[in-house]
């Protein structure tokens, strides 16, 4: 019969050592020999016992320690794990020197037991190192594809280790409190289960839950998934970098940062899943679903307030000067007067939040942006319309002088004033010479927006064409999906359809090319009696600028409602604040202008126009908010105690 002493092995920390038959040791979980113990025999001759002469039929056994044992480290740990790997299914150590097993082989192979701590602590193991794993992928793939400062390499490895020590994961008591916690959860009449199959084996609560399930579902809820990409978002933010949340989120679904199919380069380097953890590697680091940006940022700062790190504010200086190359907007003329406008409110708005309910921090740089350029531009009302009207020969003319939403306007009256106060001043008045060249500005500015709101629609790489997409599919979607045995005649199938589908390509180009001219003939008589129903139409309502009727049609399915321009400004420079109001739903009123540099930058920023508008409208009251203290701190008098210098 084998004798079984306790002890923890230096390669894999199992607590059981089997005894091998040839005087040695060996560990019960991965076969390492025990260096400081082994087992030597008695002399018959010194068995007798003295005081009762009797003769001992056991052999007694002394056990002598070699050497004092090495704690194992967490380095030799990882080190080790790929030679867990190959003692999935095995029988019980024997000795080297040929006796053969212990127990009849007629009854088959006898697997060694595995203990209530060999389950907790492989699937704890497991998981932990996998996703740590998923982290430096990621963080390698950025500074490898996304040229990232090699800075963030350095900063995930300690923001891993504080989250893990902070969620007290590694703690010996972890296994036993989930345990209790899914017993303490249930209400009512308790239902057991059963367990059947090979679950038998496996541990179970009270309860007859597979103890497996609840400590795997307990490791997802403490540390998830998307905490991988929170992680490397996270890095990216303390190294200063102009990577936000909205380029995380469209390279994890490309395929470009590994999360989605990264199951199947973890399972290469740490081996399929042992005995003791009967979760497939699919199942324990597959994704179900993608995260949203608002809860990836959030997630980031919940990181952040968990481990203690305090942030800095989002690179302001880095991300608006992307956002206005987007836009294809002059930096050099916009970006300067921004920072100013930064520096001197610095909203909190900027600092990443756990709250999921507060606008992204990206709005809040795009709403110092749209602020700015109101500001240089001029545009407060009127300056799109005088572009339609001068560019197109389309003005657009409310009859009655009556707007919307109360405003009175005639556009073609404000612009024949605005012609005549022009001839009639002096050609070599400045305050003329600026209003022109703002007007100048601010036409070429709407143009580009105008320009770039269609071309600025985010598409992903796999929607290129077909074979991109079938080929995402087989790279994320269906990764580590393969048939159960090998079908040639499967194959030759796909490769026949895809053949007929490449020959068939070209074949109807060609046909299209032929139907294209009796197509478009088709279409412009359909189009051109269409388009006629539809003037005759618009006439009724005294509008026959196509231009607005579009942009009203945009704007009142993002529920904002048009202002005409405004016919007696009496502050050529004043800054109009716009207000939201409720009837039933928020309503927005505002200018075409404001409209236009408002949701192309909406676009840049993915974001709801409604979103953009409310973050505009905040920042807006902050500034208010610090201009009317400014009044207030200098209209205040000095006391009169204070001496003459200090009251000059």
């Amino acid at each position: 019969m084998t004798e079984k002493i306790q002890r923890c092995c230096e390669v894999c920390g199992n607590l059981s050592f089997d005894d091998g038959g040839d005087g040695f040791f060996y560990c019960t979980r991965c076969g390492s020999q025990a260096v400081d113990i082994m087992d030597t025999g008695v002399d018959d001759d010194d068995l007798f016992n003295v005081d009762g002469g009797m003769y001992s039929t056991s052999q007694r056994r002394q056990y002598c320690q070699v050497s004092q044992p090495v704690p194992i480290s967490q380095v030799q740990l990882s080190q080790h794990l790929e030679t867990l790997k190959t003692f999935d299914d095995y029988d019980e150590r024997n000795g080297d020197d040929g006796v053969g097993p212990v127990v009849p082989t007629d009854f088959g192979s006898s697997q060694i037991s595995l203990t209530y701590t060999d389950y907790y602590s492989e699937i704890r193991l497991r998981y932990v190192m996998g996703l740590q794993a998923m982290i430096q992928m990621q963080c390698k793939t950025l500074v490898e594809k996304f040229n990232v400062s090699p800075l963030i390499v350095g900063l995930a490895g300690p923001i891993w280790l504080r989250l893990l020590a902070h969620e007290n994961v590694l703690s010996d008591e972890w296994a036993d409190n989930v345990i209790h916690e899914s017993e303490s959860q249930t209400q009512g009449e308790i239902e057991l289960s059963q367990p059947t199959g090979s679950q038998k084996t496996e541990p179970h609560n009270l309860l007859g839950k597979r103890a497996v399930t609840i400590w795997h579902k307990s490791l997802r809820n403490l540390i998830p998934l998307p905490c991988s990409l929170a992680i490397s978002f996270l890095v990216c933010h303390v190294a200063r970098e102009a990577i936000l949340p909205t380029d995380i989120l469209k390279w994890t679904l490309e395929g470009k940062l590994p999360y989605f199919a990264a199951f199947l380069e973890i399972e290469k380097q740490l081996g399929p899943p042992s005995r003791s953890c009967p979760i497939s590697t699919s199942r324990m680091f597959r994704p179900i679903r993608t995260v949203t940006l608002q809860k990836l940022e959030s997630l980031a700062a919940s990181i952040a307030r968990k481990i203690g790190l305090e942030l800095p504010s989002v690179n302001f200086h880095a991300i608006a000067a992307r956002y206005l190359k987007h836009l294809s907007l002059p930096v050099e003329k916009i970006l300067p007067q921004a920072c100013q406008v930064y520096e001197w409110s610095m909203p909190p708005e900027l600092y990443l939040s756990d709250n999921d309910s507060r606008l992204p921090s990206r709005v809040c740089v795009m709403s110092i942006l749209i602020v700015t350029m109101r500001v240089l531009y001029d545009l407060n009302g009127g300056k799109w319309e005088l572009i339609s009207s001068c560019s197109n020969n389309l003005v657009s003319a409310v009859e009655n002088g009556a707007g919307e939403c109360g405003f009175s306007c005639n556009a073609r009256g404000a612009v024949a004033e605005e012609d005549s106060a022009s001839r009639d001043s002096d050609p070599h008045d400045s305050t003329s010479v600026s209003s022109k060249k703002s007007n100048c500005d601010a036409s070429k500015l709407l143009k580009i927006l105008e320009e770039k709101y269609n071309e600025l629609s985010d598409t992903y790489d796999f929607s290129k064409d077909l074979q991109s997409y079938l080929l995402y599919c087989k790279n994320m979607v269906f990764a580590g999906l393969e048939p159960a045995y090998d079908d040639h005649e499967e194959e030759r199938i796909i490769e026949d359809f895809w053949d007929f589908y490449q020959s068939h390509k070209a074949d109807k180009a060609s046909e299209d090319g032929k139907t294209d001219s009796h197509t478009c003939n088709h279409f412009h008589h359909s189009a051109s009696s269409s388009i006629t129903k539809e003037n005759e139409n618009f006439r009724d309502d005294g509008d026959s600028n196509a231009a607005l009727r579009q942009l009203k049609a945009d704007m009142k399915e993002n529920r904002f409602v048009y202002i005409p321009p405004r016919k007696n400004v009496k502050k050529k420079d004043g800054y109009i604040r716009y207000a939201r109001k409720k009837e039933g739903a928020y309503l927005y009123a505002v200018h075409a202008d404001y409209y236009i540099l408002l949701r192309s930058c909406a676009k840049v920023a993915q974001v709801d126009v409604r979103t953009m508008h409310v973050g505009v409208l905040a920042f807006e009251k902050r500034l208010e908010m610090l201009e009317r203290r400014i009044d207030v701190c200098l209209c205040k008098r000095l006391p009169d105690d204070f001496c003459e210098f200090c009251r000059d």
